[in-house]
C-alpha cells in the first residue's frame, strides 16, 4: 500500500530497503528512543526488519520525499502490536527533525487505522523525549495520565513511558470519549 500525503510519500518496506534502512536509522538518538529496536543497531537488525511480513490490520510505512522516487528514506510510521492493542509508532531520520514529518506521517496512519476498523489506539514516549509527546498532541493523542515502565532495546533497560491514546472518529463523526484519558499536558 502506497499513499501520499502533503510532503510524504508513505510505502512499504521491502527486502531491498535494507541498506538505506540501516543509513538512516542507524543514530542511537533515535534508536534509544524506540522500544522494540536495539543498540546498536545492526545491518542484521536492518535486514531482519525489513523482511517482516506486513499485516493487513496493523500497516507500517517507510516515510520518503516525494522527488526522490520512493529512494530516500527519512523515518518510518505505523501500526505495531502491543499487548493486543494498536499502537502507533514511527521515528525520523535526525536530518529530518523539526519539519513535522511525525504529526503529517502520524494523521495519515491514524486515519488509516480508523479505516480498517481501529476504535483506540494507544501510543507512548519515554520521558527524557519529550519532543515526541508534542507531536502525539498535535495528532490527536490524549494523556491517559499513566506513567508505566517500558523496556527499551535500545538502552537495555525499563525506562518511564508516559501514556497516551486516541479514540478515532466512528463513522457517524463522533470522537467517543473514554473515561482513561485526561486532558493533553502542555507543551
Amino acid at each position: 500500500m502506497f499513499a501520499r500525503t502533503a510532503r510524504l510519500l508513505l510505502r512499504p518496506v521491502w527486502p531491498e530497503d535494507w541498506s538505506a534502512l540501516f543509513e538512516a536509522i542507524n543514530d542511537e538518538g533515535i534508536v534509544c528512543n524506540l522500544a522494540r529496536a536495539p543498540w546498536p543497531y545492526t545491518a542484521d537488525d536492518a535486514r531482519h526488519y525489513a523482511a517482516l511480513p506486513q499485516n493487513p490490520k496493523l500497516p507500517h510505512f517507510l516515510l520518503t520525499l516525494p522527488g526522490d522516487n520512493g529512494q530516500r528514506l527519512i523515518g518510518s510510521c505505523g501500526l505495531g502490536d502491543r499487548d493486543g492493542r494498536a499502537e502507533l509508532g514511527y521515528w525520523i531520520a535526525r536530518e529530518h527533525w523539526g519539519n513535522g514529518y511525525a504529526a503529517e506521517a502520524g494523521l495519515y496512519v491514524c486515519e488509516m487505522a480508523r479505516l480498517l476498523g481501529h476504535k483506540r489506539l494507544i501510543a507512548g514516549h519515554f520521558i527524557d523525549n519529550p519532543a515526541s509527546g508534542r507531536v502525539l498532541q498535535k495528532i490527536g493523542f490524549r494523556t491517559t495520565g499513566k506513567i508505566t515502565q517500558r523496556y527499551s532495546a535500545g538502552r537495555g533497560i525499563h525506562v518511564q513511558s508516559v501514556e497516551f491514546a486516541r479514540i478515532l472518529e466512528s463513522d457517524d463523526g463522533s470522537d467517543g470519549s473514554d473515561d482513561d484519558m485526561q486532558p493533553a499536558m502542555a507543551a
